[in-house]
């Protein structure tokens, strides 16, 4: 049998920081306790005017595949996850490809908002699992949506940042790797958040764009605490029991890091403690279908994960997706 395994990992974030205190001049309050103490953000990275999603999951794939020790035309595949593609169409991913240089590589990219990237993660480890063909695959998630913010807007200028992880995929004999996934969908949350503006059924037109607001992400209805409390918790029990394993057999916990508090709750409510996870938005701000990828490689980095390790990567974004895989380093 053919396993999938992750031999690379990297991250990359735009130079420019906005800290809350800038935040706090520009809105004309102070959000720091807010934002620092709830949602664990102290500063995000943001693009600069002429920097955008492909610059920022080019720039993530070369570091993965320079930890994989792996060179671009050995691709077989890529798969991009982002809801903040570089056009509407064509696919980011095949942007990302003439970039590397990877001829030998087929594309496409993935829309599930912030669950994209366990999702494209989930895809590219069954390609390797499925077809023998698949060797090496280049999973990434990118995510630019300051490009969509309304900066007068305190919701959302204070979570959103930008960013962009990647992983390579690898097939081999060694077991196991990939071990276990599920997807979820709840689609009566598809029109609670999200950019309306742009696509079939709100093309751009002069009205839309004075009216400036489905142009922004915005917050249209607001999400119940329980989607994430709970779901999070029911997802990762599914993905586990499939696997025939118990929280204790994990090493690492990794949750889309949109909300410190509720990676806290989550965490105490299944009697984990806080040094079985691992958060970067306190200096990396909430970066979407990136965080997963990005924390991942934080976490590596830093040691907290070595061969042999189990890790569970949770994600949950708008639609409502939710995505969860079951790793073994």
């Amino acid at each position: 049998m053919t396993y999938a395994r992750i031999t690379g990992t990297g991250s990359f974030v735009p130079e420019k920081i906005v800290t809350n205190a800038d935040l706090s001049r520009a809105l004309g309050e102070d959000i720091n306790e807010f934002v620092s103490t709830v949602l664990g953000i102290n500063e995000r990275h943001v693009c600069q005017e002429d920097e955008s999603t492909a610059d920022l999951a080019t720039n993530a794939a070369v570091r993965a595949l320079e930890a994989a020790d792996l060179t671009a035309d050995k691709l077989d595949l890529i798969i991009l996850a982002t809801d903040t593609p570089e056009y509407l169409s064509p696919a980011t991913s095949v942007v990302v490809q003439h970039r590397l240089a990877a001829k030998n590589a087929g594309t496409f990219d993935v829309n599930c908002a912030c669950a994209g990237f366990v999702t494209a993660l989930d895809t590219g480890s069954k390609y390797i699992i499925a077809d023998e063909s698949y060797k090496n695959v280049l999973v990434i998630g990118a995510y630019a949506m300051t490009k969509f913010l309304d900066w007068t807007e305190k919701k959302t200028a204070t979570m959103f940042a930008d960013g962009a992880g990647a992983v390579i995929l690898r097939a081999s004999s060694e077991a196991p790797g990939f071990i276990a996934s599920k997807l979820v969908a709840e689609g009566v949350y598809h029109d609670f958040m999200g950019i309306y503006a742009g696509g079939a059924k709100m093309p751009i037109t002069p009205e839309v764009l004075a009216d400036n607001k489905w142009t922004k992400v915005r917050f249209a209805k607001k999400y119940p605490s329980s989607v994430n409390e709970q779901g999070w918790q029911q997802i990762v029990h599914d993905v586990l029991a499939k696997a025939d394993m118990t929280l204790d057999d994990v090493t690492l916990f990794l949750w889309t890091q949109v909300n410190l508090s509720t990676i806290k709750f989550v965490m105490e409510a299944m009697n984990l403690p806080m040094t079985r996870t691992h958060t970067v938005m306190g200096k990396w701000g909430y970066t979407g279908s990136a965080c997963i990828p990005m924390v991942l490689d934080d976490a590596v980095r830093a040691g907290k994960l070595k061969a042999g390790d189990k890790v569970i990567m949770c994600a949950s974004g708008g639609g409502l997706n939710m995505a969860c895989v079951l790793f073994q380093m």
